[in-house]
């Protein structure tokens, strides 16, 4: 019997030493060895990467809205993780919401987990820190979500309600007693009611409803309640880089903050988005060029951890593409599958390498979220690997997508990489529906534990 299952030699290959040639030798899932080029493992299958296809380590999204259960036609795990798998994806964590119920109850991440299983790549969960689920968060932490996630001003949908300070600060010490995670949308609703609302088809009045004070002035909150707790905290999508040096201040004085941003913020700028373009509506909004060039100075300087997605999509009707009208459309950006190309397009112009690209989207990740295995190509990990070709180009056409609806803003974009094979534990992704559920280590899921069939806040389902 060969001494390994796989062996995949290849010219350059992203580990966390470099990019060097290599062979990658899996056993049972995971990399056994990272041997070198010229080696000749003992394994039952050997392939080489053509020409200059570079190895780089499965992709971690932890930032999916997949919608299942309850808003299934929205987006739903068998779409979702397929799309993901196209894409480089072999890890995504699942937001609490928009689905039905939100993950805010043991039980309703039992009914997660139950749409959930069987998908194309693995998936884990986070769950979701509301107004009178208190009590419910410990349960959740035991039970193996990675953290939780609050909305600081209205999320968009009546099941998930945002926190007022007093809620946060209570999120947050609880939070810091469990040494989890808590995860936020933050934008202040003060701000944003102060600023003139979006109407009709305009982006700059869009843009003018959501000003960059609206996550300044929440990420400075959020940071200051975090410091008094001593809680750890993450800015989620980050689009305003005045931000950045609240956050840098933040950490240096000791508070345990971390920062993402996402594919769309760090390619799109508000010059470009043409008027009544709804599929370029999300919240923080895109901002300008300037803005734009700040994220990849704060990914540079290492303010900003991870890049990941932010997928959220909708039924096409729901983005009011006919009427162009930004106050009434979702906003939402769909580029699951997408993500890798466009942010390599970019960063290869602005002189980065894909060694960089692998440690925003897939080891800082991973590591931010606390996915155990996952995003480094070394001895030890899952065989999570994607072949990519980084000079390939394709133009984005959005009927060859995965993911349930075909309405994406980079659709006629040209991107340069595509994604050539992804193996989820050493196997082909697209092969066989072979993704498991995760949970944050050390928590073990029991899917026979009910719980009692209460929410731990002494609640039913």
């Amino acid at each position: 019997m060969a001494e390994y299952e796989l062996a995949i030699r290849a010219r350059r290959v992203v580990t966390p030493e470099g990019v060097r040639p290599a062979v990658v030798a899996v056993r049972d899932g995971r990399i056994a060895a990272v041997a070198a080029f010229g080696d000749s493992p003992d394994a039952a299958a050997v392939e080489e990467l053509p020409g200059r296809q570079v190895l780089l380590p499965g992709l971690v999204d932890t930032h999916v809205h997949v919608n299942e259960p309850g808003r299934t036609e929205w987006e739903g795990f068998a779409s979702a993780t397929r799309a993901a798998a196209a894409g480089g994806v072999t890890t995504l964590i699942d937001m609490p919401l928009n689905s039905v119920p939100p993950t805010t109850t043991t039980g309703a991440l039992r009914r997660k987990r139950a749409a959930a299983a069987g998908g194309w790549v693995d998936v884990g969960f986070w769950g979701g820190a509301v107004p009178g689920n208190l009590g419910a968060l410990a349960g959740l932490h035991r039970a193996g979500v990675f953290g939780f996630k609050a909305f600081l001003v209205d999320s968009g949908v009546p099941e998930f309600g945002c926190l007022d300070p007093a809620g946060l600060d209570a999120a947050l010490a609880a939070a810091a007693e469990l040494d989890a995670l808590l995860i936020a949308h933050a934008e202040d609703p003060g701000v944003i009611a102060a600023a003139p609302p979006p109407s009709g088809r305009s982006y700059a009045g869009f843009l003018a409803s959501r000003p960059p004070a609206a996550e300044d002035t929440a990420i400075a909150r959020l940071l200051a309640a975090a410091g008094r707790h001593g809680a750890r905290v993450h800015v989620l999508h980050l689009a305003s880089a005045s931000a950045l040096p609240v956050i840098a201040a933040a950490r240096a004085d000791g508070v345990r903050v971390s920062a993402e941003t996402c594919p769309h913020y760090l390619t799109f700028c508000a010059e470009e988005v043409p008027d009544g373009a709804t599929e370029f509506k999300c919240c923080p909004p895109i901002r300008g060029a300037a803005h734009r060039d700040g994220l990849w100075e704060g990914l540079a300087g290492g303010v900003i951890g991870a890049v990941v997605s932010d997928h959220s999509p909708c039924p096409p009707g729901l983005k009011q593409r006919e009427s162009g009208d930004f106050a009434a459309a979702w906003g939402g950006i769909s580029s699951l599958q997408l993500g890798l190309p466009a942010v390599w397009t970019q960063a290869r112009q602005r002189g980065y390498s894909l060694a960089d690209v692998a440690r925003w989207m897939a080891a800082g990740p991973a590591a931010l979220a606390g996915v155990p295995g996952k995003g480094v190509i070394a001895a030890g990990y899952d065989a999570d690997l994607v072949a990519f070709d980084d000079t390939a180009s394709f133009t984005v056409d959005p009927a060859r997508l995965y993911h349930r609806h075909p309405v994406t803003p980079y659709a006629g974009r040209t991107l340069t990489g595509v994604v050539r094979r992804t193996w989820l534990r050493g196997r082909p992704a697209g092969a066989a529906r072979a993704g498991q559920l995760l949970a944050r280590g050390p928590a073990v899921w029991d899917p026979d534990w009910s719980g009692t069939d209460q929410n731990n806040d002494g609640s039913q389902d």
